[in-house]
């Protein structure tokens, strides 16, 4: 079994809700909330599907829980850099020191 740090872009999941299915699976339960939360995030960021899971994975990390306001910031940030895969989001992210 993978660990969220040692994932590889290809063995992301493809959409939010497979992640969100795979979070659930080792224990991070997502209220009803967060999941409109990171919808209505993805809608007002136009951001891809792999950006959101992106943002969500750092958001978790750097916050131990999820926080909106950090994950709509982070999103934006990713959509505005045209990141587009996990290993140039976190890489981003440890550049801000965010992790």
């Amino acid at each position: 079994m993978q660990t969220l740090d040692k994932r590889t872009d290809e063995a992301m999941p493809q959409t939010i809700a497979d992640y969100l299915t795979q979070l659930s699976r080792k224990g991070f339960r997502l209220g009803e909330d967060a999941e409109g939360f990171i919808e209505f995030g993805k809608q007002y960021a136009g951001a891809d599907e792999q950006q959101v899971i992106a943002a969500i994975e750092i958001t978790l990390k750097a916050q131990k829980s999820f926080d909106g306001a950090f994950y709509i910031s982070l999103l934006e940030r990713l959509v505005k850099e045209n990141i587009k895969n996990r290993t140039e989001a976190m890489k981003k992210a440890q550049h801000l020191q965010l992790l």
